[in-house]
């Protein structure tokens, strides 16, 4: 039986919950007060005065909603893509033998290593040879390629512990590879292969280095926020309406993920309980 949390637990949750929400109250504030009201802090009520400017003028300046379909693209179509491909490459590397495996796990774990700054010009060359600079593959393609460093090895690192006795008895029921990865593991893994497609959802949908070199017509929400601050005028105002649009979505898509997270963790076959 679990206990009761003890107070001063409570009590750190509560300060570090607080920590975490008063800046995001302050933006939402500064997204509905005139800047002129703003200038020496959101939290002063000399003068509080409603109103909606920041948001019909951010709209009507910057192209969201055309924005809006180009992050929910690119981020789903690299989630996607990621969620597929890294649960079948980690299986055969943690169980199938093939020559040089070892020598190519170990090149792939390593690129987790490399700063993404590094492969900006060499990829930038080798878009523009390929004709695919202001292209959505030339931003999918490294999102799912620089994900495999990280993304194989967490979910490797669960089919650690998992049961052998499973994979000996699917093939002795004459299970193929494949149909052992469809029937056997996958089912069992989708604890880690959740957890991949938060993180990479994250990354994606907030990516900004990327698709600002390598796109011109779509550009995605982060790129608008960045063309929102001015040069001369702070415009805080109408950064915090595209910040609050920015994270509306990854927040919504977190809470839903973290649930069918917490449900994929209690599926386990027999060879586990």
């Amino acid at each position: 039986m679990i206990g009761r949390a003890p107070r001063w637990a409570i009590a750190i949750m509560g300060l570090i919950a607080l920590v975490w929400i008063i800046p995001l109250f302050g933006i939402v504030v500064l997204s509905v007060r005139p800047v002129g009201e703003t200038m020496l802090g959101w939290w002063r009520l000399d003068s509080f005065t409603l109103t909606l400017s920041a948001w019909q003028r951010v709209w009507d300046r910057y192209p969201l909603a055309d924005a809006f379909w180009t992050t929910a693209f690119l981020a789903g179509v690299s989630t996607f893509l990621t969620m597929l491909l890294t649960p079948a490459a980690a299986y055969a590397f943690h169980f199938l033998k093939f020559r040089f495996r070892r020598l190519l796990l170990i090149v792939i774990i390593n690129a987790f290593v490399l700063p993404q700054q590094v492969v900006i010009i060499p990829l930038f060359r080798l878009w523009r040879d390929m004709g695919l600079m202001d292209n959505f593959a030339a931003v999918v393609v490294p999102y799912v390629g620089l994900s495999f460093a990280w993304s194989i090895f967490l979910v490797k690192n669960f089919l650690e512990d998992f049961p052998k006795d499973l994979i000996e008895a699917a093939r002795i029921d004459g299970c193929g590879p494949v149909a052992t990865f469809r029937h056997v593991v996958l089912p069992n893994m989708l604890s880690p292969v959740y957890a991949v497609g938060i993180l990479q959802f994250l990354w994606t949908w907030n990516a900004l280095l990327l698709p600002m070199l390598y796109l011109r017509t779509h550009v995605p929400l982060p790129v608008v926020l960045a063309r929102v601050a001015g040069t001369y005028d702070l415009n805080w105002d109408l950064r915090a309406v595209a910040a609050l649009i920015t994270t509306a979505v990854p927040l919504i898509v977190f809470i839903v993920f973290q649930r069918q997270f917490a449900a994929g963790s209690q599926a386990t076959s027999g060879g586990k309980e």
